[in-house]
């Protein structure tokens, strides 16, 4: 069996065994479908967290068309002004056969901490998640006092990086990017990402470096302290809860946001255990311009080395589109979570009737995520949290065995038959749980199917195998003529 501990040294049958994997296999092949393309999807599935790759750099030098052109489709912003919202920060890619995670940090610039901060701040961020850095420097400029800055921040890392020398559109600019080799990183690579010149090469060099998964696997040793994000929008309360939560200040309530960084890790003792709370605090609304910004790439950092998110929702005002932005982070990230409903000693009947009108409105979607009424000034209900937390991080590890999957989707199949659509009426063939944390769902189908169905199957999952607390992914192969193409 896969050691659950450390996902990243999942083998190619994902999470199942091999005595399992040899009956799924007998199975899949008598139901026509490929070896090959069992092994690929098994393998995608059950491959534990994506390797993390930070694209960095001073502003107007090409970092979010560079992100798109890996990512290769227009997704990250490219021409971003302060104060203008961006919702994500972190993209999945594919290159060689090898899929990581881009965080782009490109196109954004806060005139009133100044250049220099500005950039440091997106940079640390970043860094601190990365496992491999992209910096991409504009050839045609040159370095700058800037971009050294960038690189000392770099050095101090100590984590791998490519210097991608942008901007050269031809064989004629390739001397300007041989400059960059004074920067002291390494080989600077020539690319055009407007164009897409050079970018395979940058690529190659950046999976030569990269490891196959993340550095900082989750848990660390077995046994270790537990990771958990604190995230929320701004003044929310995640410094008062962990100050209240350690039992003595351990982090700045008012801080000057993009400035300084607050100790990223906290070993905190809680219901008799130690945890690892990984802070999101310090962003505050004093700096107006780009707060949602900071606050998505701060946020994206902190759940890429956490393995429950906590998502503080302040319950004295209503629930916000940021609220359910971050949450829909969380998910995406694929983390267990807990919701956190802070100031709940600030509610009076009215505010209270609202607010759980906004919960079945806004957040239907994350019914299955453990709620806590607390207050960070007062400690109230503060000892529930520690049970929604071991609650949701034991739905995001459990596995369903392939038998048992099998047997409830023959019966579920039986009593809600997929719609027919088109004259034909799609049947899921057999499944199985690739993967867990989250947990991960290949279903193989005669045909496509509807994403209302793949609704109402996960709702019957958690309704039978429970997953309280967790997202649940699930992927459909059909089977299909060969050649055919996946849906």
């Amino acid at each position: 069996m896969t050691d659950q501990n450390h996902p990243g040294t999942a083998d190619r049958h994902g999470a199942l065994g091999d005595a399992e994997y040899a009956e799924f296999m007998e199975l899949a092949t008598g139901e026509g479908f490929e070896a090959e393309e069992i092994d690929s999807e098994l393998a995608a599935a059950g491959g534990g967290p994506l390797p993390v790759l930070a694209v960095v750099g001073r502003p107007n030098v090409g970092k979010s068309t560079l992100v798109n052109r890996i990512i290769g489709r227009r997704e990250a912003v490219v021409e971003d002004k302060p104060g203008v919202t961006r919702d994500r920060v972190s993209y999945e890619a594919e290159w060689a056969g090898r899929r990581f995670k881009v965080v782009d940090t490109g196109g954004w610039e806060q005139d009133v901490l100044g250049i220099h901060a500005s950039v440091a701040a997106q940079a640390e961020f970043a860094i601190d998640a990365a496992d491999a850095v992209i910096m991409v420097v504009d050839a045609k400029v040159g370095a700058t006092d800037t971009d050294d800055a960038v690189v000392k921040l770099l050095r101090r890392s100590g984590k791998p990086v490519v210097l991608c020398a942008n901007k050269v559109d031809g064989p004629s600019q390739e001397a300007e990017a041989a400059y960059l080799w004074n920067l002291g990183i390494g080989e600077p690579f020539p690319v055009s990402a407007l164009h897409g010149r050079g970018t395979g090469d940058l690529l190659d060099a950046v999976l030569a470096v990269m490891p196959e998964a993340p550095a900082d696997v989750f848990g660390g040793a077995i046994g270790g302290p537990r990771r958990i994000a604190l995230i929320g929008r701004p003044n929310v309360g995640k410094s008062s809860l962990l100050n209240k939560v350690a039992g003595e200040e351990r982090v700045v309530v008012d801080e000057l946001a993009g400035t300084t960084r607050d100790p990223v890790d906290e070993l905190i003792e809680l219901g008799g255990q130690t945890w690892r709370f990984v802070d999101t605090a310090g962003i505050r609304r004093r700096v107006q311009d780009g707060v949602d910004y900071y606050a998505s790439l701060r946020t994206a950092a902190a759940l890429e080395k956490a393995e429950v998110a906590v998502v503080l929702i302040d319950v004295t005002e209503p629930i916000s589109v940021q609220d359910t932005r971050i949450i829909t982070m969380a998910v995406e990230a694929g983390r267990a979570l807990v919701i956190a409903y802070n100031k709940w000693d600030l509610l009076d009947d009215e505010r209270r009737f609202y607010l759980e009108r906004e919960i079945e409105q806004d957040l239907v979607q994350v019914r299955w995520a453990p709620r806590v009424n607390v207050s960070a000034r007062t400690g109230r209900h503060m000892e529930k949290l520690v049970p929604a937390i071991e609650t949701a991080l034991a739905g995001w590890e459990s596995r369903v065995p392939t038998g048992k999957l099998n047997a409830f989707l023959g019966e579920l199949v039986a009593a809600n038959p997929h719609p027919v659509r088109g004259g034909k009426q799609p049947r899921i063939l057999f499944g199985t749980q690739a993967g867990t944390r989250p947990p991960r769902f290949v279903l193989f189908a005669s045909g496509f199917l509807e994403a209302g169905y793949r609704r109402f199957i996960e709702r019957r999952l958690r309704e039978e195998f429970g997953f309280e607390g967790t997202p649940v992914h699930i992927s459909v192969r059909v089977r299909e003529k060969r050649g055919a193409k996946k849906k």
